[in-house]
């Protein structure tokens, strides 16, 4: 199996979004990164209940680059505490699997 993963976060606007997104993909720290527009996201942050329209970036990376994608995605990121979790991708289609590790350096 190859050694990928999948990592998730959320930005306010579409701009922040598109900004990370092409950065990851453009330093070859992500094979792609897909944008969701308008989901709405529950949270508590600073005592109180929130509710906000956000973006989710759905990253397609390797294990070897996982913690450069979260570097960079919390330098360019406007949140003070930004979303980062990543998951292994257990299975899936190979040739597939094998694009996102050919594109990631």
């Amino acid at each position: 199996m190859i050694d990928t993963m999948v990592a998730v976060s959320t930005c306010s606007s579409r701009e922040e979004a598109r900004k990370i997104a092409t950065a990851l993909v453009s330093d070859r720290l992500a094979a792609c990164v897909n944008v969701v527009p308008g989901i709405e996201s529950c949270y508590r942050w600073e005592g109180k209940v929130n509710w906000d329209t956000e973006f989710l970036l759905v990253i397609k990376t390797t294990a070897a680059a996982v913690d450069q994608v979260r570097w960079r995605l919390i330098k360019e990121h406007s949140y003070d505490t930004p979303e980062f979790i990543a998951f292994k991708i257990e299975d899936g289609s190979h040739p597939y699997l094998e694009w996102i590790a050919d594109s990631v350096t």
